[in-house]
């Protein structure tokens, strides 16, 4: 990369950090005055820095995974704005469903907060393709057209989505029990209090008396492997660049349990779940990506390719 498209690619950078932070603003209006008036414990980073890490963090990624693109236009936007929103608000904010809304979110707020997730995907990254030059397709590329269509037959696909489904679910789990549940102050949180239950017997009396919660977490694993799926095929860089993009895309999101936070107001807690949520959900983006870049011929493939 020459130094006239690092000035162009920086000045990009720096336009659309700016840009950021009131389109991200403004999506949280929606939530009006239904957050719960209660004292949160003070976060790794205080709301002014943690916002601006966030802001410089969430730029360079939709950068990074817009100039890495072979998508142009209105698909990288739709297939962008659908791995976002999927990763940053759908994702986690079921996941708020399940374990917060007979602690601290209410009915009302619970559809407010996937709706705040909505600006970024539906105003700033249409911006950013635009600002990074990627509206237009420079040429017809048919041969990365053949190759969308080609990537893998569908039973392979749903093979793959099924493997990555018990995958999740297995990181999930370990990295549930052995980060997030060893905190104490986690587990009274969601009303478990006391000495912890052995893994075995946690893990039986789990999926034996909450079969919703495994549901939930196999169905999450194959919508990962779903939303990310058409940012793995339109990648223009080595799958190994596109492991960590995908990687990065997942994790990031849990990166706001860096800030003070009413609905989670125990700072232990916060800190728990997101050395849990970012470090699991960063490892699972690089299997996603690993089984997903390309089609595979045997076991022996997964490994060595052709």
């Amino acid at each position: 990369m020459n130094a006239k498209r690092i000035l162009i690619l920086t000045f990009r950078l720096i336009i659309l950090t700016i840009l950021y932070f009131p389109i991200w603003i403004l999506g949280t209006l929606v939530i009006g005055d239904l957050i719960p008036d209660t004292y949160s414990e003070p976060g790794l980073m205080s709301d002014a820095s943690g916002m601006l890490t966030l802001g410089l963090i969430n730029t360079v990624l939709i950068v990074g995974l817009i100039v890495s693109s072979r998508w142009y236009g209105w698909r990288l936007m739709a297939f962008l704005a659908l791995a976002y929103y999927g990763s940053f608000t759908f994702m986690t904010q079921i996941e708020t469903w399940y374990f917060l809304t007979q602690i601290t979110v209410s009915p009302e707020l619970l559809p407010r907060l996937f709706l705040m997730g909505l600006s970024i995907p539906l105003i700033y990254i249409p911006i950013a393709i635009l600002i990074c030059d990627k509206w237009k397709r420079k040429g017809y590329d048919e041969a990365h057209i053949e190759k969308a269509r080609n990537l893998m037959p569908l039973s392979q696909l749903l093979i793959k989505l099924g493997v990555l489904a018990i995958v999740y679910l297995v990181i999930y789990w370990l990295a549930g029990y052995f980060i997030a549940w060893q905190n104490p102050e986690l587990r009274a949180f969601y009303g478990s209090p006391g000495k912890i239950t052995p893994f075995i017997a946690h893990t039986v009396k789990t999926f034996t008396q909450s079969p919703g919660l495994v549901l939930l977490q196999l169905v999450r694993g194959v919508l990962f492997g779903l939303i990310v799926l058409p940012l793995i095929i339109g990648s223009n860089v080595k799958p190994w660049l596109t492991g960590l993009l995908v990687a990065f895309l997942l994790a990031v999101p849990h990166l706001g349990h860096l800030m003070p936070n009413p609905l989670m107001p125990i700072a232990s807690v916060r800190l728990s779940h997101m050395i849990e949520t970012a470090t699991s959900t960063f490892i699972f983006g690089l299997i996603v990506v690993w089984l997903l870049h390309r089609r595979h011929y045997s076991i022996k493939d997964l490994f060595y390719k052709k």
